[in-house]
C-alpha cells in the first residue's frame, strides 16, 4: 500500500479484476485521511462550490477558485493519484484554452491528471491534453436527454430491470472506444447501469470507473467523501443511510461546547488530560 499509485498500476488492477477506489475530497485533512486508507484516486471535484461553499449554481465555480482547493488536496496526498475537475469554461472554449488551464493546474497545484466532464462531446480536447503530456480521466455517459431520446426513463437506468436498446449500448461502446483512442487513461461512466456498464468495461482496455449511477459492474467507484460520511448541515436532520453522520455528531458536540461556555465551565481541549 506504500507504493505510489500510477496509471500503469490502475491498468494492472483492471486486468486482475481488482476494484479501483476514488474519493472526491476538497481539503488537506480529508485528503490525508483517504490517502491513508489506501484509495487509488483523490479527486478534486468542481462541485466544491455548490456542495461545500453554498454556491447556488454548480457552474459558478471558476478556475481561480479551483486552484487553492487542488493545492490543499495535493498537500494531504502522498500515495494516491490526484485528479482535478475542470470548472465549466476551459474545455468549452476550445482545445488550446483547455491545455492552458490544465498546464496551470499541473504546474501550480501539482495535480496528476485532469478529469474532463462531457469528454465525448470534445474528443479534440482529450487529444490536446494528452499531446501536451497531461493524463486525462474522460467522463461520458447517460443523461436525462439521451435516455429520453431512446424512449427510456432516466431513473430506471440503474436497475437490472431496465430494457436498454441495442442502439444505446452500441453508441456508448463507440464513445468509450473513441475516448480510449483519443488517449484517455481512465473513463468516468455516468449512470452506467448493470446492462451497459459491463459491455463498456469489456470493450476497452482502460479502467472504467463510475460515480453517479455506477455499480459493482464497473472497474471501480468514486464517491464524494463528504457525502459518504454525512458531512453537511442537511445531514443533521437526515435519516439517509451513510457510513456516518458527521453533521449530526458535529451538531451535538458543538451544542455541548456552547452549553459549557454558557455554564461557565472550562471547555474540553483547553487543558490536557493527565
Amino acid at each position: 500500500m506504500s507504493d505510489k499509485v500510477s496509471l500503469a498500476s490502475l491498468a494492472a488492477m483492471k486486468d486482475r479484476g481488482e476494484k479501483i477506489v476514488g474519493m472526491v475530497v476538497w481539503d488537506t485533512h480529508m485528503a490525508a485521511i483517504v490517502d491513508r486508507i489506501g484509495v487509488e484516486i483523490a479527486s478534486v471535484g468542481d462541485t466544491v462550490g455548490h456542495n461545500l461553499w453554498g454556491q447556488a449554481n454548480p457552474l459558478e465555480i471558476t478556475l481561480d477558485q479551483m486552484m487553492p482547493v487542488c493545492q490543499a488536496v495535493r498537500r494531504g496526498v502522498r500515495r494516491a493519484l490526484v485528479s482535478a475537475d475542470f470548472p465549466f469554461g476551459p474545455l468549452q472554449a476550445g482545445p488550446q484554452q483547455a491545455v492552458d488551464a490544465a498546464i496551470r493546474m499541473v504546474k501550480e497545484a501539482g495535480v496528476d491528471m485532469i478529469k474532463l466532464d462531457g469528454a465525448a462531446e470534445s474528443p479534440e480536447g482529450v487529444e490536446a491534453l494528452v499531446k501536451a503530456g497531461i493524463p486525462v480521466w474522460a467522463q461520458f455517459g447517460i443523461t436525462p436527454q439521451t435516455a429520453l431520446s431512446y424512449g427510456m426513463e432516466y431513473k430506471s437506468m440503474n436497475t437490472s430491470e431496465a430494457v436498454v436498446p441495442d442502439e444505446m449500448i452500441d453508441r456508448l461502446i463507440e464513445e468509450a472506444k473513441m475516448l480510449e483512442s483519443a488517449g484517455a487513461s481512465l473513463l468516468d461512466f455516468t449512470n452506467s447501469g448493470p446492462v451497459v456498464g459491463p459491455a463498456v468495461v469489456a470493450a476497452v482496455k482502460i479502467p472504467v470507473i463510475g460515480g453517479f449511477g455506477g455499480g459493482p459492474w464497473l472497474d471501480g467507484r468514486v464517491r464524494m467523501a463528504h457525502a459518504a460520511i454525512g458531512y453537511s448541515a442537511a445531514a443533521v436532520d437526515s435519516d439517509a443511510e451513510n457510513y456516518a453522520n458527521v453533521g449530526k455528531i458535529a451538531f451535538e458536540a458543538l451544542t455541548s461546547c456552547a452549553d459549557d461556555i454558557r455554564a461557565g465551565k472550562q471547555i474540553k481541549g483547553a487543558t490536557k488530560k493527565r
